[in-house]
């Protein structure tokens, strides 16, 4: 059992909230602020329940040393302008100083400076857990991105503490991506895209016997193409996937889901420039960089007949022109089914294409997770997710 942030005591109490604020930041901009826009409910809940907010995220990889390009400051200018009140940003996440932030009546909200600024984050030091928990009365988890992480403010502290759960995020994440692996609403159909098969085996074979229909888009569609002896020109494959890509058709097969794979493609040359629409076979000289017109076609038509569909990877390389017009389709074409379709869009490339195609909001979730959406639908146990239960 794990408890929701609205059924815990919150009175007078200092909260911990683990946040994934990964976001992308160019010379001090945030230039993708979904992750932070979608934690901002839990944590104006919090603020009209508790005494004081304790915020905390990673950013970036900055290898357990202080790196000033991952500092938290964007993000934290980012939030005072959305919640249209002071955050204090600590110098550290752990020592005197912050504690003393902390403790100080006049600060509501404090955000504590990048948690992978020490090692002992992904170590998931005991220690560092210990210090983290000792800043705080109550753990909430709201960063669904990093929930497959055993890392000491995911899994580590939550041990510390006797009042724990899941914020409106986390909880949402679970219930939509629950909703998939036990759907019964058919017709149920995944587009799957992106670059690598590799990516997505385990997703493929979990899906296999829920999914009515398979999409297949993006750099990963040239794999399976060239296991159907199909010539893919010079299109991105990975030649140590082909008789893997063969062997998951067939299992397709078996299970009588229907495989598409793109029919016609806007292709590029060695530079990515002069589209063309090839149809069929793809020319030496030429790399496949979009679904064509006549896939765009085929792919809407089974998105039309869908009840449920889950989106992960986007079919071409939707930030370089014209190659966007595949993704920008599709999105439309769930932009249209909704609210009546239930579309579920996995991984910060799918999320950028469709907020791109302007069908954001009618979309009916936009999924934080990469990694740890691939991982839930893979069917495994997240970590984060082990530690807030608790036995009933």
């Amino acid at each position: 059992m794990i408890r929701r942030v609205e059924d815990l005591d919150l009175r007078d109490k200092t909260v911990f909230l683990r946040v994934d604020f990964n976001v992308p930041i160019e010379q001090g901009r945030i230039t993708e602020t979904h992750r932070i826009e979608s934690a901002l409910p839990t944590i104006r809940l919090i603020l009209d329940r508790a005494k004081k907010l304790v915020v905390a995220s990673h950013l970036g990889r900055p290898d357990g040393k202080v790196v000033p390009k991952y500092s938290l400051r964007p993000v934290c200018d980012h939030l005072e302008q959305s919640l249209k009140r002071p955050v204090l940003l600590a110098p550290d996440c752990i020592g005197p100083e912050v504690e003393r932030m902390v403790q100080d009546p006049n600060q509501r909200v404090v955000l504590l400076e990048n948690l992978r600024f020490h090692k002992e984050e992904e170590k998931n030091d005991a220690a560092f857990s210990k210090a983290l928990a000792s800043l705080a009365d109550v753990y909430i988890d709201d960063a669904f991105g990093a929930a497959h992480r055993a890392h000491a403010s995911i899994s580590g502290m939550a041990a510390f503490f006797k009042q724990k759960g899941a914020g409106l995020l986390l909880h949402k994440e679970l219930d939509y991506l629950s909703r998939l692996l036990s759907t019964s609403e058919k017709p149920f159909v995944t587009i799957l895209g992106g670059a690598k098969v590799s990516d997505k085996i385990g997703v493929i074979r979990n899906l296999l016997p829920k999914v009515t229909t398979l999409l297949i888009g993006g750099g990963m569609a040239y794999t399976f193409l060239k296991a159907k002896g199909i010539d893919i020109g010079k299109s991105l494959v990975e030649a140590n996937k082909v008789s893997l890509a063969k062997e998951l058709l067939a299992q397709a097969a078996e299970r009588g889901v229907s495989t598409l794979l793109p029919v016609d493609h806007l292709t590029g040359d060695s530079e990515r420039k002069n589209p063309t629409v090839c149809i069929g076979n793809i020319p030496a000289d030429r790399i496949g960089l979009d679904i064509g017109p006549q896939t765009v076609a085929q792919f809407s038509q089974e998105l039309k007949q869908a009840r449920m569909v889950l989106w992960n990877g986007p079919v071409g390389l939707f930030e370089v022109e014209p190659y966007s017009k595949g993704s920008q389709a599709l999105a439309q074409t769930l932009a249209a089914g909704y609210p009546d379709l239930v579309s579920v869009i996995a991984g910060g490339d799918t999320v950028a294409a469709v907020t791109a195609a302007g069908v954001a909001a009618k979309i009916t979730h936009l999924s934080t997770g990469g990694g740890a959406t691939l991982e839930f639908l893979e069917g495994k146990e997240l970590p984060g997710i082990k530690a807030l239960e608790e036995t009933p």
